[in-house]
């Protein structure tokens, strides 16, 4: 039986949130993917940042996306390095370039399929996985 993609383990990844952060966190937890975008010039940024690169505008806007991208770039994790690790195994940890935001791409990970069917140029969509501490993360799985 193949190894089947895991989401990592809650303590690996805790999520910061500021007043720049603040919007996404708050549209995942209604399961909804968002990228910040200059209100001045309509740049998609990822990380949301102060100012636009284009720009220098501080105006962002939340557009809801369609939650489908790409896989870009992605790795297989399959030995834990800290013990509470070993019940995550196997994770995978991906770049997933998202299809309606001018080409910013997400740090997320690809889960609930065989970790060898993951490929670069792989179409995938959002689930969303609600963690213990009430922050919900958007993931990522293949498009069928």
């Amino acid at each position: 039986m193949p190894d089947i993609a895991k989401s990592p383990p809650e303590a690996l990844f805790q999520p910061s949130m500021d007043q720049w952060t603040r919007p996404f966190w708050e549209a995942a937890r209604q399961r909804r993917l968002v990228a910040p975008q200059c209100r001045a010039c309509g740049t998609f940024r990822m990380p949301p940042t102060p100012f636009c690169p284009q720009c220098l505008s501080q105006e962002i806007d939340w557009p809801t996306l369609s939650g489908r991208g790409v896989v870009y770039s992605y790795s297989i994790v399959c030995r834990a390095v800290t013990p509470d690790m070993a019940e995550s195994l196997p994770y995978v940890p991906a770049l997933v370039e998202l299809a309606d935001a001018g080409g910013v791409r997400l740090i997320t990970n690809v889960v609930g399929v065989p970790v060898d069917s993951v490929h670069v140029g792989q179409a995938v969509e959002v689930v969303w996985e609600d963690r213990a501490d009430g922050v919900t993360v958007p993931r990522f799985r293949p498009l069928a």
